[in-house]
């Protein structure tokens, strides 16, 4: 290993602001609580009206009193005057202008919770529901004249039956009726078992009116629609496969004709193609996908259609494109991606050249520093949202001209919390594995206040996915840790995403594995700069990340505890009973485990657990329908069996993503520093209220 020392500039910032704090030139802030989670707020889903002039976006809040993550349409003008749009106790999303700029449609409600498809008038304030029923619709789209909005909304059909039910006598309380499943995706993380029917797109005038629905039949159709210069047809991804509960990333790109509701197919090959988007004022279509070799990991491009034949603007680029916007006069498009552990924005002219124009693209997840955010692009303009880690996401425009990019921040939405709170500190570094000298980027989180000589208790926080990254963004989670007396590592070893697809394939049918040893040297990394103590080490993650940190006790005794979260401990009872069971074992194992057990068995940890020997928490939503229950099960019960000191803690109501609600984050993360304060006496136990 060829260890370099990060840059120390905002700790010796931090060590000044003691040193003046201590002679009495300024008060110190304390440090973050679990208490602030509430207090946090954050910008997303940006939206540029025609004129590039005003901004739509939604502006979240952690509602205390509800426990629930709260959305409200902000408008702000010309001048940079911010006004809100919705009532604060609603909940609103998806906001997408008129083309003339006079309204703003969205989904939402205004506090009565029945979510619709709603239609603002700004210069009248009024708003209007233009549809009604029990299932929410989505993805609003509107005509090129303003006349009319496209949106999906789900359609239930009979449920499937084997029997007729019996009919109870008159007043009887009989239990429900069986369920029956026929479909093999019949459950999902953070909806639960699914109704029976599916998606089908509609068309509503947008002075209100019926809506009339456009499709129907069993087929999937994800993301929104794409209208036609002319307004006369939609382009929109579906599956129309006959075996497409099997299949279910196969889909592909049709143009559905209003006025006779033909479909007619525009791609035609193995792998997704979704999100398109037609040219301002022209015929180009340009769209996401990839050609599907089942492998773990695959880059999603952007394509574009001219001329009748289909070409890839980014296969040179090896980076995963997470979403793109033409500019409005449809000359160039712009693209957003994460790059090394950091969100940017491209723009990319029609002939494939590209160029970088923003970075700090990010911060609409809360929780732990993945890759997120949100944008649009006019002409020569953009808003999106920005974040580091000293700051959830904010608004920025960026406006592009001949002598480079300007940007310009638009909000400060945590300045009243976060200017008076003291953040930890956090550096970049980056090493070489042991294994094979590949280059491995990680980040470190110091506590508030550190004196930059004292050796630290250090977290290792892994990330899931497997396929995702960290990098340099806003977490409450590390803050937090931090906070409470440790340094935090969070790394992306091989497996991870932004840094090609040949360093995310490093674990294709082979994870965990090497990447173990990745997580490893970059512990010994802080050791060797004495920033980590070598006997107060401590690690936990999330999913992938709980995988891994499973893998390291099953295979290590350094660690002082750990946390092992919302894991798969058995790849072959994962595999048969998560949610999306025709997925993992095609891209993530060679083969089903009845034809390739030894392979499950030796990439389980449960494998492992008789080597284990540290102070092991098992941390999972009782909603979980990802990592199901019973994987965390599994774990503590052999654990117990061996005598390890370990303890269970179910979230209740609480699906794959633990945070979902601001208070399960908060005691997702109390729990976690309570355990790790428990095996080091050093370190206060803040299982006790802040």
């Amino acid at each position: 290993m060829t260890p370099t020392r990060p840059c120390s500039a905002r700790l010796r910032a931090v060590l000044t602001a003691l040193l003046l704090a201590a002679a009495g030139g300024l008060a110190a802030n304390p440090p973050l609580t679990a208490h602030d989670i509430f207090g946090l707020e954050y910008a997303d889903a940006p939206a540029l009206s025609p004129d590039g002039e005003r901004v739509v976006y939604v502006r979240r809040t952690l509602d205390a009193m509800r426990d629930r993550n709260r959305g409200q349409l902000w408008l702000i003008d010309a001048d940079g005057v911010q006004q809100a749009l919705t009532p604060a106790e609603g909940h609103a999303g998806s906001p997408a202008w008129s083309p003339d700029g006079t309204r703003v449609a969205w989904i939402g409600h205004g506090g009565d919770g029945d979510v619709q498809l709603r239609v603002l008038w700004l210069d009248s304030g009024r708003t209007t529901a233009l549809t009604a029923g029990s299932h929410a619709p989505s993805d609003p789209s509107w005509s090129p004249d303003g006349e009319r909005i496209a949106f999906r909304r789900f359609v239930a059909t009979e449920a499937p039956r084997i029997v007729e039910p019996l009919k109870p006598p008159e007043g009887a309380d009989w239990a429900p009726p069986a369920r029956v499943v026929e479909q093999p995706v019949f459950r999902v993380d953070g909806q639960g078992f699914l109704p029976h029917g599916q998606t089908q797109r509609f068309v509503v005038p947008a002075d209100g009116g019926p809506a009339r629905q456009l499709t129907e039949g069993p087929y999937p159709q994800p993301g929104a629609a794409a209208w036609s210069t002319d307004g006369q047809s939609l382009v929109f991804a579906t599956n129309r496969r006959e075996d497409f509960a099997l299949e279910r990333n196969d889909t592909d790109l049709v143009r559905l004709d209003l006025a006779t509701l033909e479909i007619t197919p525009l791609t035609d090959r193995f792998g997704p193609d979704n999100a398109p988007a037609v040219q301002p004022g022209g015929d180009r279509l340009a769209w996401l996908g990839f050609d599907d070799e089942r492998l773990g990991y695959h880059n999603t491009e952007l394509y574009l259609i001219d001329d009748g034949e289909p070409r890839s603007l980014t296969a040179d680029l090896d980076r995963s494109i997470d979403d793109f916007a033409w500019d409005a006069e449809g000359k160039a498009l712009y693209v957003h991606y994460s790059d090394r552990g950091t969100g940017v924005i491209d723009r990319i002219d029609l002939d494939g050249t590209r160029t970088r124009l923003v970075s700090g693209v990010g911060g609409t997840t809360l929780g732990r520093p993945y890759a997120s955010g949100a944008f649009d692009a006019g002409s020569d303009r953009l808003v999106f949202t920005a974040t580091t880690p000293a700051h959830p996401a904010d608004l920025v425009r960026a406006d592009v001209g001949r002598r480079g990019v300007e940007t310009t921040r638009l909000t400060r939405l945590n300045a009243e919390l976060l200017d008076h709170r003291e953040l930890a500190p956090v550096e970049e570094f980056r090493y070489r594995s042991s294994l094979d000298g590949l280059e491995i980027q990680g980040w470190v989180a110091l506590p508030p206040g550190h004196d930059g000589e004292t050796a630290l208790p250090l977290i290792l926080e892994i990330h899931g996915g497997p396929f995702a990254d960290y990098g340099d963004r806003f977490s409450m989670e590390v803050q937090l840790m931090a906070a409470a007396g440790y340094a935090v590592a969070y790394l992306n070893p091989r497996g991870s995403t932004s840094y090609g697809a040949d360093f995310a394939n490093e674990i294709h049918h082979a994870y965990p594995g090497d990447d173990y040893q990745d997580l490893i040297d970059g512990v010994d990394v802080l050791i060797e700069r004495g920033i980590a103590d070598p006997d107060r080490l401590f690690v936990t993650g999330g999913s992938g990340g709980g995988v891994l940190t499973a893998w390291i006790i099953g295979t290590t005794d350094r660690f002082r505890a750990a946390v092992v979260a919302k894991p798969v401990i058995n790849w072959t009872s994962f595999v048969l009973t998560a949610d999306f069971t025709p997925f993992f074992h095609k891209y993530w194992f060679p083969a089903p485990p009845w034809e390739a057990q030894d392979e499950y068995w030796r990439r389980s940890p449960l494998s492992r657990v008789g080597n284990v020997s540290t102070p092991t928490m098992v941390l999972t939503g009782e909603a979980d329908w990802r990592t199901p229950m019973w994987e965390s099960e599994q774990y503590y019960q052999a654990l117990k069996l061996r005598g390890i000191d370990s303890v269970l803690v179910r979230i209740p109501e609480a699906p794959h993503g633990i945070a979902g609600r601001p208070s399960q984050l908060a005691s997702k993360i109390r729990h976690i520093l309570a355990w790790f304060g428990r095996y080091d006496e050093k370190v206060p136990d803040p299982s006790s209220e802040d």
